[in-house]
């Protein structure tokens, strides 16, 4: 089973238990400077397994030329009983303005090269990643779907 499916399966049950939104101040996202790349990682939640391991590296910044905002995000399940392979993605980054709730929210669209899913984060903190629907809105689960800085 492939990570897209998993989240958007964990998307929508936390939708079914209903959307909840709030503003948030976010910092601009600084980059580690020895290695000029912002790295996240946490254990998204799974039906089928005890979770999904997720790792993502953002580089360049937000005023860097498309090129240069890359991404990878890879997703090792645990403990899953078909044991399915690891997912690695790569694609371009983009950072979008505003949220179903707050204008000023900042928003990072992963679009991966190639087939895959475009994943969206919400950026809550300089330390924390969320993930989000396509429609940039908040899970009531929230804090089940978070990234921390690495």
């Amino acid at each position: 089973m492939q990570v897209r499916t998993l989240l958007v399966g964990s998307a929508m049950l936390a939708m079914l238990a209903g959307c909840a939104a709030g503003p948030t101040d976010a910092p601009p996202m600084t980059e580690d400077t020895a290695e000029g790349v912002a790295h996240y990682q946490g254990t998204l939640p799974c039906r089928n397994c005890a979770g999904i391991d997720i790792d993502v590296r953002l580089e360049g910044d937000e005023q860097a030329p498309a090129e240069e905002r890359t991404f990878t995000l890879d997703a090792t399940y645990r403990e899953h009983p078909q044991n399915p392979p690891d997912e690695n993605y790569a694609g371009q980054w983009e950072a979008l303005s505003g949220t179903a709730v707050d204008p000023n929210a900042t928003v990072y669209e992963l679009t991966p090269d190639g087939d895959g899913q475009i994943y969206y984060f919400l950026r809550v903190d300089e330390q924390t990643l969320e993930l989000i629907d396509p429609e940039r809105r908040r899970f009531q689960n929230n804090e089940m779907l978070q990234l921390r800085r690495q």
